[in-house]
């Protein structure tokens, strides 16, 4: 009678005269037809049997420990005679029950969680089971498998603890994995769990843009501001990304008319895409980026004054680059010193940080929409008259100031709620520091990836017993 098809290992003490380097000396390995010599030693094997969590349609029958090429133990595993009463067959059309082993796959491992402090790696010819009446043949599926084909459950649902807090190349150095795996493993369950995310409950969102990489691209970061969480993520920073939104909230039980407010820059992409697709939605500009807004004017005039202003223009603009961009209160004591020594009144740069200042102000100190509104009023018309003055030096400051007269509701909303992109900011900050540490995101995909993994709240899914 035919047995099953495996792979024999077999195992003997090395020379006791000797300090061998291996403890154990493994024989063997042929491939082919032969029993598995039942020992009565086989008490490591059911031990692990019990950590492994199988039922009685699968035994381990070697527990081994491994030095060369590096130590590890080898959990070799096979099915039970009682496997095949459990099974049917996956044609739909088919009812029958009879399946029997058909032959066995190639023999292959996968990595489990360390036992003992050492690699721990299951071992398995995977048997092929047919239908008698169907003649269909297919490969069983392990127990301890999930998403990733080279681990097993218990693993997955540890890896990602590590990949949280650390690069996935660190976390794959640590785990003695490759990085690639771990990130399609990663990509995997976090795929499922985004995809069976729920977002009924959704009304006030923030869009913002997070630069992965200067000069490259830019997600757009759609977030819940109440839920605090990240809702989607693609590449792009056009109106466009707004119907990929609307998209992906039907997917998830969402709709764009139930979204009453979206937190955002001034771009007019953005403005266009809000505008278009999120109808009900009420725009809140966030200070940051009116601050932004504002602020890259000053830097853009203080550029051109020191390229085309006259000859004490641009000796006195000379390496001032870092006091425009700074609060005074956030000047060093040098850089303050600096900024008393210019001669603001007579610089184009130094109306227009005035302007920038004045403005500044109003976000920190109006109490009210009322004031901030009266406050607004009063600042436009002040600066569109400064900017005629100075003329063409103070052209990219009038810019900015017309963008915000044509869109003063949308910044006098941060007093009625203060919806803003605080929460996405402080991701993009995140971001930027796993950057700096040189995490190595090498895509787009993989960003949007972590992104989803870290921020956005996802259910990951959690592994149950095997044979419960």
């Amino acid at each position: 009678m035919r047995t099953n098809a495996w792979m024999s290992i077999r195992y003997r003490p090395g020379n006791s005269d000797k300090r061998p380097r291996n403890r154990w000396r493994f024989l063997a390995v042929s491939r082919g037809w032969g029993t598995w010599q039942n020992r009565p030693d086989m008490i490591p094997e059911k031990a692990f049997a019990g950590l492994l969590q199988l039922d009685d349609k699968w035994e381990v029958v070697a527990a081994e420990f491994e030095t060369q090429p590096a130590e590890r133990f080898l959990l070799v595993v096979r099915e039970t005679a009682k496997l095949w009463p459990s099974l049917r067959c996956p044609e739909t059309n088919c009812a029958a029950s009879g399946v029997v082993c058909h032959d066995h796959a190639e023999a292959r491992t996968w990595r489990h969680l360390d036992a003992f402090g050492k690699r721990a790696e299951i071992l398995c010819a995977l048997p092929r089971a047919r239908c008698k009446d169907y003649r269909k043949v297919w490969t069983v599926t392990a127990p301890w498998e999930d998403k990733g084909k080279h681990f097993t459950r218990d693993f997955e649902a540890f890896s990602p603890t590590s990949m949280r807090e650390m690069p996935v190349k660190r976390a794959g150095e640590i785990l003695g994995e490759g990085d690639t795996r771990l990130w399609r493993m990663l990509t995997a369950h976090v795929r499922d769990a985004h995809a069976s995310a729920d977002f009924s409950d959704v009304v006030p969102v923030g869009v913002d843009a997070m630069n992965r990489r200067k000069g490259h691209n830019y997600p757009a970061v759609f977030a819940d501001r109440e839920g605090r969480r990240v809702l989607f993520a693609t590449e792009g920073k056009d109106h466009w990304t707004f119907e990929d939104f609307a998209r992906e909230l039907g997917r998830h039980n969402g709709h764009p008319h139930a979204i009453t407010r979206i937190a955002m820059d001034m771009s007019a992409a953005y403005r266009k895409g809000a505008a278009e697709t999120l109808r009900n939605a009420r725009v809140v500009y966030d200070p940051f980026h009116v601050t932004a807004l504002v602020g890259g004017a000053v830097d853009e005039v203080r550029r051109r004054e020191a390229r085309e202003g006259d000859d004490d223009a641009k000796s006195s603009l000379k390496g001032t680059m870092h006091l425009f961009r700074k609060n005074r209160e956030n000047l060093t004591e040098r850089q303050a010193e600096a900024m008393d020594g210019l001669d603001l009144k007579n610089l184009a740069t130094g109306q227009a940080h005035r302007v920038h200042l004045e403005r500044s102000d109003i976000h920190r100190t109006a109490r009210t929409g009322e004031k901030a509104r009266y406050r607004l009023e009063a600042w436009v018309h002040w600066a569109e008259a400064k900017c005629e003055r100075w003329g063409e030096l103070l052209a990219p400051l009038a810019r900015a100031v017309k963008t915000i007269r044509g869109n003063p509701e949308g910044i006098l909303a941060h007093w009625d709620g203060e919806l803003s992109t605080a929460f996405l900011e402080g991701l993009n900050s995140v971001f930027s520091a796993v950057k700096r540490k040189a995490r190595g995101y090498r895509s787009t995909d993989y960003l949007v990836t972590m992104l989803y993994f870290v921020a956005g709240k996802l259910s990951m899914p959690s592994y149950p017993s095997h044979g419960k």
